[in-house]
């Protein structure tokens, strides 16, 4: 894989990670109105109040947030070293497993699951991928479309595998708080948003990523980079909507309905400012 295909194609998006920081404030503002343990002290799990309190709740924000920004400004000033991308990698390792539980799954306390924080992170690799797919410019011949495509298939399956496993072993496991999180998911219209994550997201994407035609060509590749960031907003929604009331989930779609518009204007923007880039060069 020619790596520097890939830097140069994320390097403008890397630029707006310290703003993207930003849309966390509505969050620490907000707290007691998502997370039931801010709220009620009664609704934290015995022996976790220790760890699941609002000043470490934001100290683990802050801390995750600001890491990442300052690594995406070391990468884009060009000063990441290997030892710095090695160093920020294992950070990155460390904060995930944090907040993937803290902005996840604390919505629901009771809940836990050692393989989610994986989940996340291999799930965000895959949706920078597919942004990468999907904002790209068309470069006929570019050797780096079918590895791409490879990377993509690769962490698609990572995903699938790690989220029906760990439903698998709750499923044989028969506990009842895991019975009761994964049942609340399956009523109200909530098992038709799973499948169609899955069949629009995962599986029809890997059909077409079988394919050589496909893997070959930028426009399908953006076709399959959308499908994929579709179903991870599917599957967001699925993992947290249902633990809130349907008026809450009004409020929350419509500004994910927000958060995709701009998205789609930022996808363009990074597109337009790499064609520049291969025009200059």
């Amino acid at each position: 894989m020619k790596g520097k295909e890939l830097e140069r194609q994320q390097h403008k998006a890397k630029r707006r990670r310290m703003k993207s920081s930003y849309a966390f404030l509505p969050i620490a503002v907000g707290l007691e109105k998502i997370f039931p343990w801010a709220a009620h002290a009664g609704a934290v799990p015995p022996g976790v109040s220790h760890y699941l309190n609002a000043p470490l709740f934001l100290a683990r924000a802050v801390l995750a947030l600001g890491g990442w920004s300052i690594l995406a400004v070391l990468v884009v000033q060009g000063r990441c070293t290997r030892l710095i991308a090695g160093l920020g990698l294992a950070f990155y390792g460390l904060t995930i497993s944090l907040v993937s539980v803290d902005w996840i799954l604390s919505v629901e306390p009771p809940f836990t699951s050692t393989a989610f924080a994986a989940c996340i992170a291999i799930q965000q690799l895959l949706s920078a991928l597919a942004l990468t797919a999907l904002a790209a410019p068309e470069e006929p011949g570019d050797p780096a479309t079918g590895d791409l495509a490879g990377l993509i298939l690769a962490a698609l399956l990572g995903v699938v595998y790690i989220a029906f496993m760990s439903y698998v072993v709750a499923w044989y496991g028969n506990l009842p708080e895991k019975a009761a999180w994964y049942l609340r998911r399956g009523v109200d219209g909530w098992a038709w948003t799973i499948g169609a994550a899955v069949a629009l997201g995962a599986a029809l994407p890997f059909w077409l990523l079988l394919t050589s035609r496909v893997r070959r060509s930028r426009r399908a590749l953006r076709l399959v980079g959308a499908l994929v960031l579709l179903g991870v907003w599917l599957h967001v929604v699925w993992l947290l909507a249902p633990a809130f009331h349907a008026d809450a989930i009004v409020a929350a779609m419509i500004a994910l309905a927000v958060l995709a518009f701009l998205s789609l204007g930022f996808a363009r923007g990074v597109a337009h400012r790499l064609a520049e880039d291969a025009d200059g060069r």
